[in-house]
């Protein structure tokens, strides 16, 4: 066969070709554990950041110890039956996936698992918060965050997003310190029980008497602060966590 021959130069490239996916596949079967706990270590901060207890300089893993993970049945609104861990009920999603009416859907999602992570932060023996996972369309994209609710469940103790694909500058801006720090001490539901929190178009005034559930807009990007109170409405409404939260405060499972 002559060295410049056609089929000698495809059968080098060929072989170069199969050592090369060989090489590709190796190499991120050998790095998806390294993957995971990336993932794992970046959702973690992200949780105790939102929580406001996160210490730059601390071990992510040392810190976390003081955060529970709980699997909440979101049919049931209650803690799930302890042999349902994460994993498991990441397993049932494809099962237990609930369309949501289009009258009912205010954060856009369409379906929703009946099994959700949550996270019960202890300090000394007592429960000092919930964070809860929420995520709803936004302007451009699907927004993923958490929120966190101080031990009387209603009042939040923090709230911020992950993930998100909103215009920077604009509706970017739910990742400003300035706008996440508007969030804790506002009120959830009022002594009825309703749902009350949302974001207003402009300032909030403070002599409002409903001031204490309502956090300033996002000058310039109003849909996407429109769809964070959409996902809020969903998310902490009776289709949602409400009816877990009212079932925790009742039981004391929690109490402080």
């Amino acid at each position: 066969m002559s060295k410049d021959s056609t089929l000698r130069l495809l059968a080098v490239a060929f072989c170069l070709c199969l050592v090369c996916s060989i090489l590709v596949s190796v190499a991120a079967v050998g790095l998806k554990g390294r993957q995971e706990n990336n993932k794992n270590r970046e959702k973690r901060r992200n949780i105790l950041q939102i929580a406001n207890l996160y210490e730059p300089g601390t071990s992510v893993e040392e810190q976390f110890k003081k955060v529970q993970t709980r699997i909440i049945d979101l049919e049931k609104g209650r803690f799930a039956d302890p042999s349902i861990s994460g994993v498991n009920a990441a397993e049932k999603d494809g099962k237990d996936r609930s369309i949501i009416p289009a009258d009912k859907d205010s954060a856009g999602i369409q379906s929703r698992s009946r099994f959700v992570e949550a996270y019960l932060v202890m300090e000394k023996g007592r429960f000092t918060q919930i964070i809860l996972p929420v995520y709803g369309k936004g302007l451009w994209s699907t927004m993923y965050g958490f929120i966190a609710l101080g031990p009387d469940l209603s009042t939040v103790s923090g709230f911020g997003f992950y993930e998100h694909g909103e215009t920077p500058g604009l509706g970017g801006e739910i990742d400003n310190p300035a706008w996440r720090g508007k969030w804790p001490g506002k009120g959830v539901y009022d002594q009825a029980g309703n749902l009350r929190i949302e974001v207003v178009k402009g300032v909030v005034d403070a002599k409002s008497p409903d001031a204490e559930y309502k956090v300033d807009g996002i000058s310039g990007a109003t849909l996407t602060a429109r769809g964070v109170s959409n996902l809020l409405s969903y998310w902490l409404g009776e289709n949602g966590y409400q009816p877990f939260l009212h079932n925790l405060r009742k039981s004391g499972e929690v109490a402080p």
